[in-house]
């Protein structure tokens, strides 16, 4: 049997406890109705206290405190509500803990926003490894020893696992299941709770979002160029223009500031314009690729696809207000 300590405090997503709980109880069930011994045994993991009021209207009840666990075979940190700093700066004998289990050879796992304990423990240094979409600026700026995936639902390296945001982070759950259990157990999990079993990408949720933590004034003003003229036919010679600077030395600022390179960022801001209008299903694909500042239907279709993992019509089909 495959013992899991989950951590729980204050902070932590109720759905992110709740789910784990669902799809790990739901699959002991299914084997025993098969006449199998359960494979999870779950531990409800927390600091000091057992009874912790949530910042929601609901506590959780966790069955030891951090001294009482010895051994456990995989440690799980779940997504929170609120401030990175204050979250981790509240729990920081979470993290030494989970610095203190990976150091004596127990496996770890993330959920969404749960990376950032793994990653403050420095359980992530040189590793492959992905959060919510909405942390990864955060964490590459907070950790660059980290080897962040933007786009990947969930990562496996050396007993480390982390996986992507809110409910794509169940693909990490139901992965673990099939590892232990097998394929046949994690398919039948994953109809019972209408769960995607072989989603790999959370590209198409992203909202890019300007990149606009840092301090770099002449970037800032080479970027909010790009975001009103993005629509027209601007070369990275004008956007350098912007600041003053030689080419060359103009990409190396926007990179080390932003993490895109100029061009990488120009087509950010295309796609994401490009994404609004599909949403709205008022254009029709062709029209709206001039409107974004494309010529070619197929560069735009090859450049949308890279990033967000879908096709214009596969995205518009699966957004689009009036095909909902």
């Amino acid at each position: 049997m495959k013992r899991i300590s989950m951590l729980v405090y204050e902070d932590v997503i109720l759905s992110c406890v709740s789910g784990v709980m669902d799809l790990l109880i739901g699959t002991n069930k299914l084997l025993q109705a098969a006449g199998e011994e359960p494979a999870f045994e779950l531990t409800l993991v927390s600091e000091k206290i057992r009874n912790i009021q949530l910042n929601v209207p609901a506590q959780l009840v966790s069955c030891k405190t951090l001294g009482e666990v010895h051994e456990t075979d995989l440690v799980l940190a779940p997504a929170f509500n609120g401030n990175p700093d204050v979250v981790l700066k509240k729990n920081e004998a979470l993290v030494q803990w989970i610095k203190s289990m990976h150091d004596s050879g127990t496996e770890v796992a993330s959920l969404c926003f749960g990376s950032y304990f793994l990653a403050e423990a420095g359980v992530l240094k040189g590793k492959a490894c992905t959060s919510h979409w909405m942390a990864i600026a955060d964490m590459q700026q907070r950790y660059p020893d980290a080897k962040l995936l933007a786009d990947i639902v969930m990562t496996d390296q050396e007993g480390i696992y982390t996986s992507g945001g809110a409910f794509s982070s169940l693909n990490l759950v139901l992965y673990l299941i099939e590892k232990f259990c097998g394929r046949d157990i994690s398919i039948q999990i994953s109809k019972m709770f209408a769960i995607d079993i072989d989603r790999v990408s959370q590209a198409h949720f992203t909202v890019f979002q300007g990149q606009r933590r840092h301090e770099d004034e002449e970037i800032l003003r080479a970027q909010s160029f790009i975001e009103q003229n993005y629509h027209m036919q601007i070369s990275i010679e004008q956007i350098a223009e912007q600041t003053n600077m030689s080419k060359r030395n103009f990409i190396r600022r926007f990179k080390s500031a932003t993490q895109n390179t100029p061009l990488e960022y120009l087509q950010r801001v295309k796609i994401e314009s490009a994404k609004k209008a599909l949403e709205k299903n008022t254009q029709n694909i062709s029209t709206l690729m001039y409107d974004v500042g494309y010529n070619d239907l197929k560069t735009f279709r090859s450049i949308f696809k890279r990033v967000t993992g879908l096709t214009p019509q596969e995205y518009r089909k699966k957004y689009s207000r009036s095909t909902a």
